[in-house]
């Protein structure tokens, strides 16, 4: 059997915030086009006016990502300050009102604001897309539901929403909880083949209800334009080095299913009602709570559970590279996902004797901080 290419994209949307205050900013016309002039067609304005998003090329492997995406954030955080703005790689922003956001004036935004009224008005939220080359729709088809059952994993370690209009909600990644409120998003369906899919989906074309298959938002989905898997499950993680590891992860998940089936194997098949236990578990706890394993029947730790997805595609890593960035995730298991540092930060500028809106304005500027340390 032939490997696919297991090529890697990553996309990420950015909020935009004034330096000194931390408020969100629209996008300035001029911003986006010195962005524009320096990423061409790798930036792109979002569903808000106070966001940004850029993608990167197709990337052989996880070092080409790195340069990439480095580029990326670098040139943004480089021309957004020359407009006294930062950007801020997190799902939430810790304390604006969506009230007070304005949609970009684009034909596809106009639309989707007209479809879904409002419930658009509240999509103040941020991701990050994984794409892992996958040439053979049959393969695509046969493997999306197999990762599915990894999908919470990659949800905990990406968690970095916990904070929303300036009250703590609770939950790791409060982000789900506006997205879920969209049609068409959530686990994807399981199909039979690929033209069981199309079939599906096409019903919805064909009725004119959707263009294509871009406007379904599973957490993982067969790409309308790439031949990729394209995981949205991920909250986008403030530091560069963190979303790579998560990019690695994802792509030798990917390699290991394939290898299963390389050897007429599969990963057993759960139903979503139990895969979306955990996914609520993830979105809940994040790295700091247990998910379940169905084989066991028991509830494990995080931190157990990532020496077992380490130790499943050691394999893979090192057929593909990347073990050093998965390797690094250690991090966010041991010492706290994006949303509990939000959290401590809060915490610890409250115990210093700031006021509530001053303690949010303090998490606003680590998250600044956070996008150039790697950088």
């Amino acid at each position: 059997m032939t490997s696919p290419s297991f090529s890697l994209g990553i996309e990420e949307e950015y909020l935009l915030v004034h330096r000194e205050s931390g408020d969100l900013a629209e996008a300035p016309a001029g911003l986006m086009e010195a962005c524009q002039k320096d990423l061409q067609d790798q930036v792109s304005p979002e569903y808000l006016q106070c966001q940004i998003e850029v993608g990167t090329r197709v990337c052989a492997d996880i070092d080409a990502a790195r340069t990439d995406l480095r580029h990326l954030r670098s040139t943004i955080a480089r021309r957004a300050a020359e407009f006294d703005l930062a950007p801020i790689a997190v799902s939430c922003h810790p304390f604006s009102d969506w009230k007070r956001q304005s949609h970009t004036r684009k034909e596809r935004y106009d639309a989707l604001h007209s479809d879904l009224a409002g419930v658009a008005e509240r999509l103040l939220i941020c991701g990050m897309h994984v794409h892992v080359g996958l040439d053979d729709d049959a393969l695509r088809i046969d493997l999306l539901p197999q990762l599915s059952y990894f999908l919470p994993h990659l949800l905990a370690l990406s968690a970095s929403s916990p904070l929303w209009r300036g009250d703590d909600t609770g939950l790791c990644s409060y982000r789900l909880t506006v997205f879920d409120n969209l049609p068409r998003t959530g686990l994807p369906p399981r199909f039979e083949s690929w033209a069981d899919y199309e079939a599906t989906t096409g019903v919805l074309i064909d009725l004119g209800i959707i263009e294509d298959t871009s406007k379904i938002w599973w957490d993982l989905r067969p790409s309308h334009r790439f031949p990729t898997l394209e995981t949205r499950i991920c909250d986008v993680c403030p530091r560069l080095e963190h979303a790579l590891g998560i990019a690695a992860l994802t792509r030798a998940l990917l390699r290991m299913l394939w290898r299963l089936r390389r050897n007429n194997q599969r990963w057993r098949q759960y139903d979503s009602f139990l895969i979306n236990e955990n996914r609520w578990r993830a979105q809940r706890y994040g790295t700091g709570g247990s998910l379940i394993d169905f084989g066991a029947r028991e509830k494990i730790p995080y931190e157990a559970l990532f020496d077992d997805l380490l130790e499943l595609v050691s394999e893979d890593l090192d057929a593909l590279g990347g073990r050093a960035e998965v390797e690094a995730l250690r991090d966010l298991v041991s010492n706290g996902c994006a949303a509990d540092r939000q959290r401590a930060v809060r915490r610890a500028a409250l115990e210093a004797g700031a006021d509530l809106a001053e303690a949010n304005r303090a998490v606003v500027r680590y998250l600044a901080e956070e996008f150039t340390a790697d950088l």
